[in-house]
């Protein structure tokens, strides 16, 4: 019996999961079209001659007894030329050719490519005929959008010899050469398919030895993050996960973003969808999404469709990975696809854990986190590629305790926890710096962290190659906030006024850390994006000043002398000073000059 086509019928119903019978062959993870319409769904479940199907679109008027076709093939990604500059809905559906061909809502069971079949794209053949290739090799180019080259290569688990290969303008559809192979004579295309459920191969894991960096001071320099490493962003409502994850979608020093919205408000993926197109990239100048892959699952859509979304994101980006490009997912939120397991278990009546998640939902966090990584790639030439996970998570009620939160930071390296009361005095990024930490800077690594070779603590080498003082500095800076916490609470109760001048500067050297350095205007057009350098100086600057005003300190120098120094304003201010670097260092000397004046003024040595 063909594998395609087979039919059974449709037995009970509840919400988003079908129950059905009648195909005995079926597989777990075959796609199904359902009922009249053909809404798409995947099997899930089978249980004797029943199988059970996860719906992807709405199911509202569905009945017992409307008929159920099996496909013969899992959910899988259609990867080729097209896909940036590209909206998606969850399973895969373009949203433009939806809008062209059925208006401007998604009416169910409409079937759409992923790829553009009309377009025709330039292929011009790096591979030569009567040549040996594997999976991974690259046979060729074509021109996907201003920036991006996109790579041609053999599929994965195929291997043969080129007996033609021609340049010219084709679909992806069409036939670029012929590989033979054992089985026979195989047609090349630009287009190959992978279930996006199984992690595509690669050679070998390589060390996460360097830094994605972001251009946010209080990511970049406190709680990095590595190419191919992975990183959470937990937060209430209002703490600013959108705009953070703009930002580095925006400013990362990646060639492909892939941006995931996952059960996300509506309005917040239209603001993506209409601002994106408008970007520009900052070095190259052409648009934003000419290398941006949009994934668009809003919350009104079926819920069992943000699972799917999470999945064909993430295997879109291994794909341009193997091509050996650093790429960057931004999944947002991971929560909404957790509520969507609870859902979906819920209406199998499976045993409920914590908060009536599934006793699964550490393993489908790690399976998502897991595919992060740097990689040398399979085939030839030899090629390097990484993908970098950042999921944002939107714990109820901002409670980084619950499920979710504490599942996700089992297997990511990176916490930049996001605080309400932060973003509420405006401060942002909302980064609260006593909770974060970053597995990738930390020197003393855990015996687990150890353990893994992607926690090598080779990040951090990365900065003291910039500059050997980096680490210092990071570390002195950390040291002033942790300290100047525990002062705060004291000065509540006693009042500043009554503490020691030496407690008091600690207060103003961390005041001036939190509004010069960690405060940073997502909207401002010079300090939106801080350069490695600029947030070196602006760091040495302010521990700098520190160490010299503890001496002065020491020496009995009153704290009002210091702490009335216009610099200090100035020093707040500095990072949107359109001079750049030389504005900083002119401070920085400005800054020394005026403490050795009130050294000289009191007879003692500032250190300077």
């Amino acid at each position: 019996m063909e594998k395609h086509g087979r039919k059974g019928d449709i037995s009970w119903i509840s919400g988003s999961v079908v129950a059905a019978h009648g195909i005995n062959d079926v597989e777990m993870g075959e796609i199904v079209e359902v009922g009249e319409e053909g809404l798409i769904g995947e099997v899930i479940r089978i249980k004797d001659e029943e199988f059970i199907v996860e719906i992807y679109e709405n199911t509202s008027g569905l009945k017992p007894g409307e008929p159920v076709i099996a496909s013969g093939k899992r959910l899988v990604a259609e990867l080729g030329p097209g896909l940036l500059n590209n909206i998606l809905d969850g399973i895969g559906r373009p949203l433009e050719a939806i809008l062209k061909q059925k208006g401007p809502f998604i009416t169910r069971g409409v079937k759409i490519s992923t790829l553009p079949r009309n377009k025709k794209w330039h292929f011009k053949p790096t591979a030569m005929v009567g040549g040996l290739v594997e999976g991974g090799d690259i046979i060729g180019t074509t021109k996907e959008t201003n920036m991006i080259d996109h790579k041609i290569t053999v599929p994965p688990e195929t291997n043969g010899k080129i007996v033609a290969l021609e340049e010219g303008d084709f679909t992806v559809d069409d036939p670029i050469g012929k590989l033979e192979t054992v089985s026979g004579i195989v047609p090349l295309r630009m287009m190959q398919e992978w279930p996006v459920r199984l992690p595509r191969p690669f050679q070998a894991r390589l060390a996460s030895d360097e830094p994605l960096v972001t251009g946010q001071r209080v990511i970049d320099v406190f709680f990095p993050i590595s190419k191919g490493g992975t990183a959470a962003i937990p937060g209430g409502f209002g703490t600013g996960k959108t705009v953070m994850l703009h930002q580095l979608a925006r400013w990362s020093n990646t060639q492909v973003v892939v941006y995931i919205g996952c059960g996300e408000r509506g309005n917040e993926m239209c603001e993506v969808a209409t601002d994106f197109p408008k970007l520009k990239d900052p070095r190259t100048g052409y648009p934003l999404m000419e290398r941006t892959f949009l994934l668009a699952n809003t919350s009104n859509m079926p819920v069992a469709a943000r699972e799917a979304s999470i999945y064909y994101g993430i295997t879109v980006a291994e794909y341009y990975r193997d091509q050996g490009y650093d790429v960057s997912i931004m999944a947002d939120s991971t929560s909404r696809w957790a509520e969507a397991l609870r859902e979906v278990s819920g209406r199998l009546e499976e045993m409920p854990v914590e908060s009536g998640y599934p006793a699964y939902l550490p393993d489908r966090v790690a399976e998502f986190y897991e595919r992060a990584g740097r990689v040398r790639t399979l085939g030839k030439p030899q090629r390097d590629g990484s993908v970098t996970v950042i999921g944002a998570v939107s714990p109820p009620g901002g409670d980084f305790n619950e499920p979710v939160t504490i599942h996700t930071l089992r297997f990511t390296g990176v916490f930049w926890a996001l605080d309400a009361d932060l973003a509420y005095s405006r401060h942002f990024p909302a980064i609260q710096w006593l909770k974060s930490y970053s597995l990738y800077a930390n020197r003393l690594l855990s015996a687990w962290a150890q353990s893994f070779s992607d926690y090598s603590g080779q990040l951090q080498s990365w900065w003291k190659d910039f500059h050997q003082l980096f680490p210092e500095l990071r570390d002195k800076a950390l040291a002033v906030l942790n300290e100047s916490s525990e002062i705060e609470s004291i000065a509540k109760i006693i009042g500043e006024n009554a503490l020691p001048d030496d407690q008091r500067l600690i207060l103003l050297t961390a005041d001036t850390l939190k509004e010069g350095f960690l405060r940073q205007f997502a909207f401002d057009k010079v300090d939106s994006f801080c350069e490695p350098e600029k947030q070196f100086l602006l760091l040495k600057m302010m521990t700098d000043f520190h160490d010299q005003a503890s001496v002065l300190i020491k020496n009995r120098v009153p704290i009002i002398k210091i702490s009335s120094l216009p610099e200090l304003q100035k020093m707040k201010r500095i990072k949107q000073d359109e001079g750049g670097i030389a504005a900083i260092r002119q401070l920085m000397e400005q800054c020394h000059k005026e403490l050795r004046r009130i050294g000289e003024e009191y007879r003692v040595s500032s250190g300077v």
